[in-house]
This record gives structure tokens, C-alpha cells and sequence, in this order.
């Protein structure tokens, strides 16, 4: 049997933790930020993990992750 293909967008958007969960960098932190608040802008910094119903369609497009 083949070996599966990874989805290259998806390999350089997601990063997988030691437990297994999809951590991914959050948006909206590029351009505009003179409008956004400090708290807003703190929040966004921090990288952010994907629900379990996201996890499941994501396992698919990283089948070695």
C-alpha cells in the first residue's frame, strides 16, 4: 500500500503537542493593530488548540502527525 500524503498547508499551519492535541498560531495579529486593544492583541500572542470536533478532520490531513 502507497504511502498517505500530508497536506502541506496544513503541516505548516498545525503543530502537534507530546499529548497529541493540534496547536495552531491564532489570527489576527499581522496587520492593524493600532485598533486592537492590548489585552486583545496579549491574547492572540498565545497559540491556541483545536476543539475536539476540528481534531477529527485534521487528523485526516496530517496522517503522520
Amino acid at each position: 500500500m502507497p504511502k498517505m500524503k500530508t497536506r502541506k498547508a496544513a503541516a505548516k499551519r498545525y503543530h502537534f503537542t507530546g499529548t497529541g492535541k493540534i496547536k495552531y498560531k491564532k489570527q489576527g495579529l499581522r496587520h492593524i493593530l493600532t485598533k486592537k486593544s492590548s489585552k486583545r492583541k496579549l491574547h492572540l500572542r498565545k497559540a491556541g488548540l483545536l476543539s475536539p470536533a476540528e481534531l477529527k478532520t485534521a487528523r485526516k490531513l496530517l496522517p503522520y502527525g
